[in-house]
C-alpha cells in the first residue's frame, strides 16, 4: 500500500458517519444501508452513498438477497482494523459509564469471536488449562486442547484457510488484554450461540450471557460468574 493509498484509507474512516457505520458491523452481521444509515444518524441516501465509497475502497462487502443489499466487513483484517482504532480512541474516562457500556465491557463480538470479559475470560481459562499457548502474535492448541476442543463440537483445524490464522490473540480494547481470534476464535464463538450460551441483544454488539451459558461456563471451563460480572 502506497502512502497515498493509506491516507486515503484513513480519511474514509476518519469520517463520523462512516465510523459510525463500520464500528456497527462489528459483530459480524450484515446490516442494510438503513440499519446502517440509523446506527450513523443520517438518512439511507446519505448511507449508500458512504457505502458505495467504503465498498470501492474493500473496507465493506455487499450482499444481495432478492431485492434488497445487505453490507459487511469486507474481512477480519477490516474487522482488526476498527477495533484497534476503538482501542486507541478509548481515552481513560474519570467518571463511570453508562449501563449501556457496562454490557458491552462484559460481553460483545469482535467481528466473529467473542471480546469484553467474556472472550478474555474463555482465553485465560484455555491458557490456565494447558488447553492453548498464546504468544504476542500467535497462538497453538496444545493435545490436551484439542481433545477438549473436540468434546465442546469443534474439529481441529490449523490448516491455512485464504491467509487467516488458526489461533492468535486479539487485544481486548476494554480489557487491554488478550481474546481469542482467528479461525479457533470465530468456531468458539459459534459454538457459544449454537449451544444458546450467548444471545444478541435487540441492537449493538453487546451479548447476553444465559443461565446455560453461566453453567457451561462454570463447568466446562471453570469460570465463574464473579469473574465476568
Amino acid at each position: 500500500m502506497t502512502t497515498n493509498a493509506l491516507a486515503a484509507t484513513a480519511a474514509l474512516i476518519g469520517d463520523p458517519a462512516r465510523a459510525a457505520m463500520l464500528a456497527a458491523l462489528l459483530d459480524g452481521r450484515a446490516l442494510s444501508a438503513g440499519e446502517l444509515a440509523a446506527a450513523a444518524g443520517i438518512t439511507p441516501q446519505t448511507a449508500s452513498a458512504h457505502l458505495a465509497r467504503l465498498s470501492a475502497a474493500g473496507l465493506v462487502s455487499v450482499a444481495r438477497q432478492g431485492r434488497h443489499r445487505y453490507h459487511r466487513l469486507a474481512s477480519p483484517v477490516v474487522a482488526g482494523l476498527i477495533e484497534g482504532l476503538l482501542e486507541l480512541s478509548a481515552a481513560p474516562r474519570p467518571v463511570a459509564t453508562g449501563p449501556r457500556d457496562a454490557a458491552l465491557r462484559r460481553a460483545r463480538t469482535c467481528y466473529d469471536h467473542l471480546a469484553g470479559r467474556l472472550g478474555v475470560a474463555i482465553a485465560d481459562a484455555l491458557v490456565a488449562g494447558g488447553r492453548i499457548e498464546l504468544g504476542e502474535e500467535g497462538g497453538a492448541v496444545t493435545e490436551a486442547g484439542a481433545a477438549w476442543l473436540a468434546g465442546f463440537g469443534i474439529a481441529l483445524d490449523p490448516a491455512p484457510a485464504r491467509g487467516r490464522v488458526w489461533c492468535r490473540p486479539c487485544l481486548d480494547w476494554s480489557e487491554r488484554r488478550p481474546h481469542l481470534a482467528g479461525r479457533l476464535g470465530a468456531a468458539l464463538c459459534a459454538r457459544c450461540f449454537e449451544l444458546g450460551w450467548v444471545r444478541r441483544k435487540a441492537t449493538g454488539r453487546a451479548l447476553e450471557i444465559t443461565p446455560a451459558g453461566w453453567l457451561g461456563l462454570r463447568e466446562r471451563l471453570g469460570i465463574k460468574e464473579a469473574t465476568i460480572g
